[in-house]
């Protein structure tokens, strides 16, 4: 059965709020607060993005996808119960965000040029976190983005200044350069210079995809997924043979893996 489109946002929002009542609700939702609820909202954005990425799957998608904006209604639902704003506010502030950055589709035809919706979309930004009083070049990007994700986009604003390496065989150079601080560190061992060497390679890395055009967190979730299905051809092929992972010994799970990826695991 069809229903306008605003019934199923309606009824969702209903449910929502059922679940917040004083009275009748339900005690786990009532005891949760914004910063309770956070981390599943950030879980759920990565279950879209691992939906995406293991598809095509449109129900799997369309499941995530109703999770993620449970998210957005239950923060809603909070901020409203306390007078801030409310879901329609959310979905009117972000539909005026959009034709806001978006002049070319919006009232300006003349700015259809690919260059120049890049350029006006980094000022309408930049115009937006001025207006929140946010200053500084680095302002605004948020702090629970992945530590990948998060180090391409700060490195992609300090560029966007001119703050940056030139091509990515200079980050190349410099990542030499971490790795090298970082084998210097391992016979002491100490655990805080390790992790902020680490830290460092980890960040360089980061720029090494900016610059290549490539998303660093999308790299290794796609890594991810490659150790899992040839770590799983490996416990295959040992099972085969009546033998343990665990008893297998270095030497054997190696040929084993090289086998899976000769055969494009």
């Amino acid at each position: 059965m069809s229903h306008a489109p605003d019934f199923p946002v309606s009824r969702l929002l209903a449910v929502m709020a059922a679940l917040r009542d004083p009275v009748s609700g339900c005690p786990w939702d009532l005891a949760q607060d914004f910063a309770s609820i956070a981390p599943y909202t950030v879980e759920e954005a990565h279950e879209v993005a691992s939906a995406i990425a293991e598809g095509p799957d449109p129900a799997a998608l369309k499941d995530e996808l109703g999770d993620l904006l449970l998210q957005v209604a239950y923060h809603s639902r909070l901020a409203e119960e306390r007078g801030w704003f409310n879901f329609a506010d959310v979905a009117e502030a972000i539909a005026a965000k959009m034709v806001r950055r978006h002049p070319h589709v919006f009232g300006e035809p003349a700015a259809r040029d690919a260059g120049m919706q890049a350029a006006g979309w980094e000022r309408q930004k930049a115009a937006e976190r001025a207006g929140r009083a946010e200053t500084g070049t680095l302002a605004g990007v948020a702090v629970a983005l992945p530590g990948l994700s998060r180090a391409a986009k700060l490195t992609k604003r300090a560029a966007a200044v001119g703050f940056d390496w030139p091509d990515a065989a200079s980050v190349l150079d410099k990542l030499e350069e971490e790795a090298a601080e970082l084998r210097a560190e391992l016979p002491e061992a100490a655990p805080e210079r390790l992790a902020d060497e680490l830290g460092d390679l980890l960040f360089v890395l980061a720029n090494l995809g900016r610059k290549l055009g490539l998303d660093p967190e999308a790299c290794l979730l796609a890594a991810n997924r490659k150790f899992e299905r040839r770590f799983a051809a490996v416990e295959a092929d040992l099972a085969s043979a009546g033998v343990a992972p665990a008893d297998a010994g270095l030497e054997r799970m190696e040929r084993a893996w090289q086998d899976a990826k000769r055969r494009g695991f």
